[in-house]
């Protein structure tokens, strides 16, 4: 999947700043697979602001499961950790989600009856899953959700099932707070999801 370097130009982008989120969602393969299986569902959400990034993530967990790997793909600043905070929201999980850069992994425990978050930053992780073999992950698995930032072409052999969230932001020095961000289901558990966020 190519990203647009300008998420006006995508579709459901905000034509201007301030309005609502509008999304799409489509089934059926996509262009752009990654290794390990084909793109079942996707859905295009257009976001505005940090707040509504939160509350993505807020909507989003609802549809998540113990099991679910989400990766997050997008340029530095563009919301990937904002996007996480709203899911630990969602998922009510304990601490504050942070970004774990410098931890690689942080672990936050379910305050009730859901499953636990497990935070994966694999940025400076230069090579595949043999160099994350510490961090456990195809243990947590099971029963967390686990979502990676910088993931790509490191953490796609944990399952082949997986949802893949890209964030696109304006390029460039400005203050537009202006995403696109792509839901990209891949295999069974994603074919019949819905990803439109409603």
């Amino acid at each position: 999947m190519e990203a647009p370097h300008n998420p006006a130009d995508a579709p459901g982008a905000p034509s201007l700043p301030g309005t609502a989120p509008q999304n799409t969602s489509q089934s059926g393969p996509q262009n752009g697979s990654q290794s390990g299986s084909r793109p079942t569902r996707e859905a295009r959400i257009a976001v505005d602001s940090a707040a509504r990034m939160t509350e993505l993530g807020r909507r989003l967990a609802v549809r998540l499961r113990p099991g679910d790997l989400v990766m997050l793909t997008g340029e530095l600043g563009a919301g990937k950790t904002t996007l996480t905070r709203g899911l630990g929201e969602g998922l009510g999980v304990r601490g504050a989600v942070t970004s774990p850069t410098f931890v690689i992994a942080r672990v936050h425990p379910p305050l009730g009856g859901g499953p636990a978050l497990v935070h994966v930053d694999a940025y400076r992780l230069g090579g595949g899953l043999d160099e994350m073999e510490d961090l456990d992950l195809d243990v947590s698995l099971p029963d967390s959700v686990v979502v990676v930032e910088w993931g790509d072409g490191k953490v796609e052999d944990l399952s082949d099932d997986r949802l893949h969230v890209v964030i696109h932001r304006v390029v460039g020095d400005t203050d537009d707070d202006r995403r696109t961000v792509t839901l990209t289901g891949y295999g069974a558990r994603w074919a019949d999801a819905d990803l439109a966020l409603d």
